[in-house]
């Protein structure tokens, strides 16, 4: 429906951004060849990372980012072929992969398929090995608790060891769930809603949220979460993690 006197929800802030999908603009970038690209969290904004989607018609393929970068793509619909070292990886809805900086790779569109891509500069420990391709499904991880009502839960897509330095994970809220505190911390977020809805807290400012939205939290910015509506709730949240805050 064409938006007749320029209403939207999106909100971009100083320390938060909520990108919902009737401000979505399409834009080209390298690497990308036929692909729809939309850009939906950047350094233009004050994240340290890049979050888009990657809508592709069927054979369309991606390269690798540039140097120093690592990605993670979450196949959203459709399916892609992962290809690096010579062996290659199909990759289907709610299936995902986390390819470390510096591995040569393509991605290629088995059928047409729509992305979430998240890229960003790596940042090493030394003394620590350089992670591993990880490639996974969201319903193969273990759902763990998070709240003693048992109406949140947490499945982790990245392994927690000192190689990686980030963390990746799916939050799930039955209805009428929530975080149990309003979070204040040093890392950011990019977070994209998987399904349901609810309000999500950012700063001072409360805003609903459905699936499809996306959100940027940045460091500090108070966040709070709680589920509405009669279906569970899930997105999937990135935040920079185990590394020291005096590093890059």
């Amino acid at each position: 429906m064409r938006r007749q006197f320029g209403e939207t929800r999106s909100v971009v802030g100083r320390r938060h951004a909520l990108i919902s999908a009737d401000s979505h603009e399409v834009t080209p970038i390298p690497g990308w060849p036929g692909a729809r690209i939309v850009v939906v969290i950047s350094p233009h904004m004050g994240a340290r990372f890049v979050q888009f989607f990657a809508g592709m018609p069927e054979g369309a393929a991606a390269q690798a980012p540039g140097e120093g970068v690592e990605r993670f793509v979450f196949v959203l619909e459709g399916a892609v072929t992962l290809t690096l070292g010579g062996e290659a990886h199909r990759l289907e809805a709610e299936d995902y992969a986390l390819v470390p900086a510096g591995t040569a790779h393509h991605i290629e569109a088995v059928s047409v398929a729509r992305l979430m891509v998240l890229e960003k500069m790596f940042v090493p420990l030394e003394g620590a090995a350089h992670p591993d391709l990880v490639i996974g499904s969201v319903g193969k991880q273990p759902s763990r608790p998070m709240s003693e009502d048992g109406l949140l839960s947490v499945r982790k897509l990245i392994p927690v060891d000192e190689r990686f330095d980030c963390e990746i994970n799916v939050m799930e809220f039955q209805p009428g769930g929530s975080l149990a505190y309003v979070e204040t911390h040093f890392v950011e977020h990019g977070l994209l809603m998987l399904d349901g809805g609810g309000v999500y807290r950012l700063d001072d400012d409360w805003f609903p949220v459905a699936a499809g939205d996306v959100i940027w939290m940045g460091p500090y910015c108070p966040q709070w979460f709680g589920a509405l509506g009669a279906t569970p709730a899930r997105y999937l949240i990135y935040k920079n993690w185990n590394r020291d805050p005096m590093a890059g």
